[in-house]
This record gives C-alpha cells, sequence and structure tokens, in this order.
C-alpha cells in the first residue's frame, strides 16, 4: 500500500511540477527552427519576428537555421523534439506539399505538431522574359495555349513555391508547359532575364526588383489584393483567371503534447509582433504581409493546412513530381 502511495505521489508531484514549469516558461532561451539557409525569405522573415518575439517572451528567441532534404529536416527535427516550447518551427507553404511531394515524409504535419498561428504570406508574379510577344494578360494566355510545346518555365527546384505555383497555373489554364528546375531563384531570374527560359511564378521578395526596372515582363498578381509596392500591376484574378490565389504562407508549430500555457504565451508573442508597425514595416519591404489576427490562431492554422494539403496534392500527384 505504501508503495502505491508513493507511485501516486510522485506521478502528482511530477504533474504538478511539469504544470509549474509550462506557466513559468519561458526560463531559457527559445529556437525558432528555419528549415533553410540563412539570407533566404523564410530565414528574414524569421529573425524579424524572432526580434519581436523576444520583447514579448522576455527570453532571447533565436533563430537556428536547419536545412536539408528539400526543406523536411527542421519540421521531422521539431515533430521529435521535447514538447516543451523551446523548438519553435516557422515553415512555409512547405508544409502542406510535402505530403504528395515525398514518398516517405518523417512526420505528418496533420498530427505531429501543435499549431500556434499563421504569420505571414508573400504574393507571387507570374513574369515572363522581356522577348516574348504579349504585352497584357488576356494575349499572353491565348499566346501559350497555341505555343505550348515550344513553351518552357523556369523554377527554383523541385517542391519550390516557383514550381508549385507553375503547376497550379498550368493546370488552370489547361495547358501543360516544360518546366526546367534550377538550384534555387537566383539561377532560375538569371535564365529568365538572359532568355534561356521563357516564363516564371515567383516571390515578389525575388521578383519586384527586376520588373520595376523593366527586365522582366510581368502579366499579373497571384494574390486577390494588389502587392503595395507594385499597384500597377493586376491580379490574376480580376483579369479572369478568377479565384486563383498563392500566396507563400507561413506558420508556427510546436512539436505535439506542448502543454497549452506554453501554446498560450508563444500565440500572445505571435500576435503582438504582428501588430507591431515596425514588424509591418519590415514585412513591408520583403514585400510580404503579415496575417490578421484572426488567422494568426492554432485553429486558422490547422484549418488552412488541410485546406493547402488537399489544394495541392492532387495537382502534385497530377504532374508526377516526387522526391525521394
Amino acid at each position: 500500500m505504501l508503495r502505491v502511495i508513493s507511485v501516486v505521489a510522485a506521478m502528482l508531484v511530477s504533474a504538478f511540477g511539469g504544470t509549474v514549469a509550462a506557466q513559468e516558461y519561458p526560463t531559457r532561451p527559445v529556437s525558432l527552427v528555419v528549415p533553410f539557409a540563412a539570407g533566404g525569405p523564410t530565414d528574414t522573415l524569421a529573425r524579424n519576428l524572432a526580434q519581436h518575439m523576444t520583447k514579448t517572451m522576455k527570453q532571447q528567441v533565436i533563430v537556428e537555421n536547419r536545412a536539408g532534404a528539400g526543406g523536411t529536416l527542421a519540421p521531422a527535427l521539431v515533430s521529435k523534439s521535447k514538447p516543451d516550447g523551446y523548438q519553435v518551427l516557422i515553415a512555409h507553404i512547405g508544409m502542406s506539399t510535402a505530403p504528395a511531394l515525398y514518398r516517405k515524409l518523417p512526420f505528418n504535419p496533420l498530427t505531429d505538431f501543435e499549431y500556434i498561428g499563421q504569420v505571414a504570406d508573400v504574393p507571387m508574379t507570374l513574369i515572363a522574359r522581356t522577348g516574348l510577344p504579349p504585352d497584357n494578360y488576356k494575349d499572353f494566355v491565348t499566346y501559350v495555349k497555341a505555343n505550348k510545346d515550344k513553351l518552357n518555365m523556369g523554377n527554383a527546384g523541385l517542391g519550390a513555391a516557383s514550381h508549385l505555383c507553375g503547376l497550379l497555373f498550368m493546370s488552370r489554364i489547361e495547358s501543360d508547359i516544360q518546366t526546367i528546375p534550377y538550384t534555387g531563384t537566383g539561377p532560375a531570374m538569371s535564365a529568365l532575364m538572359g532568355n534561356q527560359v521563357d516564363l516564371m511564378c515567383d516571390q515578389t521578395t525575388n521578383t519586384t526588383g527586376a520588373i520595376q526596372s523593366g527586365k522582366v515582363k510581368v502579366f499579373g498578381v497571384t494574390t486577390k489584393k494588389r502587392v503595395p509596392s507594385l499597384q500597377y500591376v493586376p491580379t490574376l484574378h480580376e483579369q479572369g483567371l478568377k479565384d486563383f490565389e498563392v500566396a507563400v504562407w507561413h506558420g508556427l508549430y510546436v512539436a505535439k503534447g506542448t502543454p497549452k500555457p506554453v501554446l498560450d504565451k508563444l500565440n500572445l508573442a505571435l500576435n503582438i509582433a504582428i501588430k507591431d508597425p515596425q514588424f509591418k514595416e519590415s514585412m513591408a519591404k520583403l514585400g510580404a504581409e503579415p496575417v490578421s489576427a484572426d488567422r494568426a490562431t492554432p485553429e486558422s492554422l490547422a484549418k488552412h493546412l488541410k485546406a493547402e494539403i488537399d489544394k495541392w496534392g492532387p495537382i502534385i500527384k497530377k504532374a508526377g513530381v516526387y522526391a525521394d
């Protein structure tokens, strides 16, 4: 009997201790894990977010770059980390496309995480080499359909946002175009500006400068709202491609089983950050936009992730694109 009482008492102490630890969180620095190398759009966004979350959490939020395996290494590591909130994943649209792209994905985006909320969106633009004949979107679509066997579309690599956007565009206009993967956005943009490829669809963080300087043609923005830095560029939606919407959205995740008090503190820090004028300004310089408060919630991220998985899965499978 005494042994049973001791075991129960130990369990109660352990549970109580865990609750206290969660309520006192954080007592040491928090890692914001980025699935890509330093210097890219997601890394830049993460560093701005970390700076603002540090103020609220009163502990340093440190960016940790864990690039590899096409952006799947970091989610796998965080999913298997101790569920205490000290390893926070910031991941983009790739969380919704990985299940269809990878035959053996080492994590399940829908079951292996607790969700904190969405962070920011980066719109994309449909662009072409300057020598391509059409000068407006309507003529562009007609031209593409008539010359689909002669055209090609560059992208930043298998599963990259530029690749996915291109697949969705081709699906919507019902015209297959040869795709040419490069080892990143830089080489792909160089190929486009060097007339080695005809078309591309990529993030405003990578295309705005080339558009403004006239080094590429632009046929539309992939979000339903125009981009402030490119107000003169109409959206594809308003030009007739109804409900076409692609944005590189970002969300925050922690390991499954992380206590609710920890989730609440992380969510609070996120919400304070996205309302901060300085954070908004830093996002605008990236061509990005912080989400509204109703999207910076666990429920919104869970719903959006599921919808995006359902959206991209059939498109990727139809294209026959897989990564080992």
